[in-house]
Formats: C-alpha cells, sequence, structure tokens
C-alpha cells in the first residue's frame, strides 16, 4: 500500500503555489487601485501624474500576471479543466474580469494623455470633470474586485453544480 502518492503530493503542492500567487496579485491590484483613488482625492492640491502613471503600470501588469497564473490553476491546478470549464460561475467570473479590464482602460487613456501634456505643458493639471470620469471608472473596477471574490468562492465551493 503507497500511503504517499507522490503525484497528489506534487499537484497539491502546485496547487497550492499557483493559489496563493494567484491571491497575491488579486491583493497587489486592490492596492494599486486604492492607491489610484487616493492619489485623485479631490483634496489633492497637485495631482502626481508620474505616480498615477507608475500605479496603473502595476495594476495592469499584475491583471496580466493573474491572468497567466489563473489559466495555469485551470491547467496544472488540482480541479483541473473539467471542473473550470463545465462552471457557470467561472465564466462569469471571466466576463466580470473582462469587463473590469475594459472599465481599466479609460484612467490609463487619460494618465497618458495627462502625462503627454504635462510634458508639453509646465505645471499641467487635468481638470475636475476628467479627474471625476477616472475617479468614477476606478469606483467600477472597485465594484467588480468585490464581486469577483464572490464568484470564486461560490464556484470553489460547487455552487453552479
Amino acid at each position: 500500500m503507497d500511503l504517499l502518492n507522490l503525484d497528489s503530493v506534487n499537484t497539491m503542492t502546485i496547487d497550492s503555489v499557483l493559489a496563493w500567487l494567484h491571491h497575491l496579485c488579486f491583493l497587489g491590484m486592490a492596492a494599486a487601485l486604492a492607491m489610484q483613488w487616493a492619489l485623485l482625492a479631490p483634496s489633492r492640491p497637485g495631482l502626481p501624474l508620474a505616480m498615477l502613471g507608475r500605479t496603473d503600470a502595476w495594476y495592469g501588469g499584475l491583471a496580466g500576471l493573474l491572468l497567466v497564473i489563473g489559466i495555469a490553476r485551470v491547467v496544472w491546478g488540482a480541479k483541473g479543466p473539467d471542473f473550470y470549464l463545465a462552471s457557470p460561475l467561472f465564466w462569469a467570473k471571466m466576463g466580470l474580469f473582462a469587463a473590469v479590464g475594459a472599465v481599466s482602460v479609460l484612467p490609463t487613456l487619460h494618465y497618458l494623455r495627462w502625462r503627454k501634456q504635462a510634458g508639453r505643458t509646465e505645471g499641467f493639471q487635468p481638470g475636475e470633470p476628467e479627474v471625476a470620469k477616472v475617479r468614477i471608472a476606478i469606483q467600477l473596477q472597485a465594484l467588480g474586485w468585490l464581486a469577483l471574490p464572490l464568484l470564486a468562492a461560490a464556484m470553489a465551493r460547487g455552487l453552479d453544480r
């Protein structure tokens, strides 16, 4: 009798590491989003445009990494592709992730335009209406981020089966 199935141990180790990395990326993205929100506060005397750009780049980089790690979890994780691909909650989660990603394009485009304008015009600061639009996009992303773990938890517990 084999008391220790090494294949099972390796699968569980890989699955645990991938889950840990997935969660770290998610938390990092939440922190980057919160930082953008704070940097865009109406009470700030001037927007730190370079820092907004760097924070947004971190957000985007972590989103890409989150997606790659998520795909790795589907392929090499303990539950296997059949579990994920047959789950309506998985597809709802993917759709929500894509929607949040689409909304995140608006702040990115604004930050790029603002930095370009700041390079041409010394002391440039965007107008309040533009900043307000970006803040709304960040709020929408945050709402999506609140729903993603709920979908993930429901899916992990098989509530759609």
